[in-house]
């Protein structure tokens, strides 16, 4: 079951391989043998994800018609409601909150069947790149314990990488399923913003957050993907469209000769023909990656995004505003137990919530603060809000004119634990290619430039491509076309 995907999966309960008990406990008992070094889990849900395989195995038995899904052992990031298990978005200011109602996504997988095996650590309010922000632990990355395994959804692609999970739910805002996907060697999934609902998610910057997959396989992704789309009366920012024709076409053409690749000239450098700032394994992969998509009938051609330049300032700038905004309603008294009983109300909120927040989050708490200060508001949040309109528009008319946009994930490989810790601008350079889908709200899927083996000690990389809106069909297309070819 080493090599399991979702599709296998559910060929062979249809098939009659292997029951949903003998998967489930496997991935129990892989969760139990790693992940005490890997430290992908906050918590297992053992008894009841064995309870919940047993009845479904029941059903089988008695005919029950099994779709993709049925039965799949699958793990979720800490800051995805789930009813009546723990959701602490890997904070201890939520250390103890139980979801009283499930997110739209959850929703939707039970009715699939999909047994849940545990909440997946993530950086605390899923702020931070490196899954180092937690609480209560530090994952590491599968490939090489030492380094980080990316973030905030680092807990999720690390199970997955390490098969503890035959896949997970993420979120992204700006790479955070990306990144944590090219750091682990698997293909992460950013859709396009309000194709997913975000209802039960913990907020982080709400015009920014999505819902994303983790997966072994573009396929994968494709399956999961289906299964949690779709528009919910809960959630105003979620959007309906008609995505079957298109995932039809996905499943049965694979073919991409004469597609047009787009490589954002802001983001060359012409001198060293390479991407600008991405280090020597990066630059080696994505030539690679292009070669290979050449191979296949791709065309590359070089595009400007003129506004490309003020990205990474422009999101940092609105997310710090969403998210102190956001965190404003976690007190230590509403969502949690107190953490002390003070004399006075002042005292209670000063103990409450400086004990309950970690370093990341009070960061980006003063900061946005400060941008949307009387005096500031306009200097800062309100430019960086004009300039992501004009990000959109040059954007748009980039896609306009090819098919895809093609870069790295991330500008490095995996780096050691601790390593920027302390250098809180490094961390978030990390983000530079990723941030771009994040302002604009196209789907963007990332994919491992080759096959990596865990334990090897080759570090993943993973090229990435951004699409036209409500066209993951596309980005599909040219990641299973690109499996085909290199295994």
């Amino acid at each position: 079951m080493e090599n399991l995907t979702l599709f296998d999966f559910y060929k062979g309960i249809k098939d009659k391989k292997f029951t949903v008990s003998e998967v489930t406990s496997y991935y129990l008992n892989r969760i139990q043998n790693n992940d005490f070094s890997v430290k992908a889990f906050l918590e297992v849900f053992k008894e009841s994800a064995l309870e919940e395989a047993n009845k479904i195995d029941e059903e089988i038995n008695r005919g029950f018609d099994v779709s993709v899904l049925t039965g799949a052992p699958m793990a979720i990031k800490d800051n995805i409601l789930l009813k009546g298990k723990k959701s602490s978005a890997a904070s201890k200011i939520l250390e103890n909150h139980i979801a009283s109602y499930d997110a739209t996504v959850i929703s939707k997988l039970k009715k699939e069947g999909v047994i849940f095996l545990g909440r997946t650590n993530m950086d605390e309010f899923a702020f931070g790149g490196s899954t180092e922000f937690s609480a209560f632990k530090v994952t590491s990355n599968p490939h090489d314990l030492d380094r980080v395994p990316g973030g905030t959804s680092g807990g999720s692609a690390a199970a997955v990488a390490s098969n503890m999970a035959l896949a997970a739910l993420g979120t992204d805002t700006g790479g955070s399923v990306r990144q944590p996907a090219s750091f682990c060697g698997i293909v992460g999934l950013r859709p396009t913003y309000g194709a997913v609902s975000r209802y039960g998610v913990i907020a982080a910057a709400s015009s920014f957050d999505q819902v994303g997959t983790l997966t072994k396989t573009v396929t994968d992704a494709v399956v999961l993907f289906k299964s949690i789309l779709g528009k919910s009366r809960f959630d105003s920012t979620s959007i309906k469209h008609n995505y079957d024709a298109s995932f039809d076409k996905v499943l049965s053409l694979n073919d991409i000769k004469g597609k047009i690749f787009g490589i954002p000239k802001e983001l060359w450098d012409k001198d060293n023909n390479k991407f600008l700032g991405v280090d020597n394994e990066t630059s080696l992969a994505m030539k690679e990656a292009r070669e290979s998509l050449e191979n296949l009938g791709a065309r590359f051609v070089e595009i400007s995004i003129p506004s490309i330049d003020y990205s990474l300032a422009c999101y940092y700038i609105l997310i710090f505003a969403e998210e102190s905004s956001n965190l404003s309603r976690f007190d230590g008294l509403r969502y949690a137990e107190s953490i002390n009983k003070p004399h006075s109300l002042k005292e209670l909120y000063r103990a409450n919530r400086s004990l309950g927040f970690g370093p990341e989050v009070k960061r980006r708490i003063i900061l946005g603060n400060f941008v949307l200060s009387s005096g500031f508001y306009e200097a800062y949040y309100g430019r960086a809000s004009k300039v992501r309109e004009v990000i959109r528009a040059d954007v748009k008319k980039a896609l306009s004119l090819v098919e895809v946009l093609f870069m790295p994930t991330a500008p490095t490989v995996a780096y050691k634990k601790g390593e920027k810790l302390n250098d809180p601008l490094a961390l978030y350079y990390g983000d530079i290619f990723t941030v771009l889908a994040s302002l604009t709200g196209n789907p963007a899927l990332t994919v491992p430039v080759r096959k990596y083996i865990v334990g090897s000690k080759v570090l993943p990389v993973g090229f990435q491509v951004v699409g036209k809106h409500f066209d993951e069909a596309t980005l599909f297309q040219i990641g299973r076309a690109y499996e085909r070819l290199v295994g």
